[in-house]
């Protein structure tokens, strides 16, 4: 069986064999309940980073450590289509490292930024949720296709913003400023829109009746598609601050 995963690393598809007894092959609630595990351990991490990683020499090692080990996890997870649990939530320790140094350092700028960025995020997620229980929004080809241009185009340029920041400069899209806002919102749409594609990922996936463990990518998928829109949630918020 072949489909196709998308999230905003890479979009790969998905070989697995179809189980013909559809009792045993995976389930939505399956797939809603490693998604929340993976969200516990994001958080869970990122509770611990905020509160033991404040000395200014871990917080340099933890966001450059975490940044790179997770793009090379979320691409070996993407291209191995990795469904052993333990890898997976590897990666959502690491993110939540990242996120939870991130998150205190701009909490402590602007006051209440992470508290909006949570809200922020959930209630996009629940309305794109909505909007596609409801057939507003479809997963079409074309749709997929524009989709994940646009997410490969934003991870290339988060690459070349990364790099020259090694070098003391950055893209004028990833600093405070219109450019900045303008970017931020736009990266906000496509997150937004990468939900769609992954709830009808989850749908093909039970009507096909994958194994169980496929589960795991698909929240794989799913948790990838919440940081990504919290961190330009919380990028835009720290722009309009300032």
């Amino acid at each position: 069986m072949v489909m196709q995963s998308s999230n905003p690393v890479l979009t790969r598809p998905i070989e697995a064999p179809v189980v013909l007894d559809q009792r045993r092959g995976l389930t939505l609630d399956g797939v809603c309940g490693r998604t929340l595990v993976l969200i516990a351990v994001t958080v869970a991490c990122a509770a611990a980073a905020w509160n033991l990683l404040q000395a200014p020499a871990w917080t340099g090692i933890a966001v450059i450590g975490s940044t790179l080990a997770t793009l090379v996890l979320a691409l070996v997870i993407t291209f191995k289509q990795i469904t052993n649990p333990l890898v997976i939530s590897g990666y959502a320790v690491l993110q939540g490292i990242f996120l939870g140094v991130v998150s205190r350092e701009l909490e402590q700028q602007f006051p209440g930024i992470v508290v909006q960025a949570v809200i922020g995020t959930f209630g996009v997620f629940f309305a794109m949720a909505a909007l596609y229980r409801a057939r507003i929004l479809r997963a079409s080809k074309r749709f997929t296709q524009v989709i994940t241009g646009a997410l490969l185009g934003i991870l290339l340029l988060s690459l070349v913003d990364l790099a020259l920041r090694l070098f003391g400069r950055a893209l004028p899209i990833y600093q405070a400023g219109t450019l900045g806002v303008i970017f931020a919102v736009i990266c906000i749409i496509v997150g937004a829109l990468t939900f769609v594609i992954d709830f009808d990922q989850v749908e093909r996936a039970v009507a096909a009746g994958l194994p169980p463990r496929y589960g795991w990518y698909l929240a794989f998928g799913m948790l990838v598609g919440l940081i990504f829109l919290y961190w330009q949630i919380l990028r835009l918020l720290s722009y309009l601050r300032r």
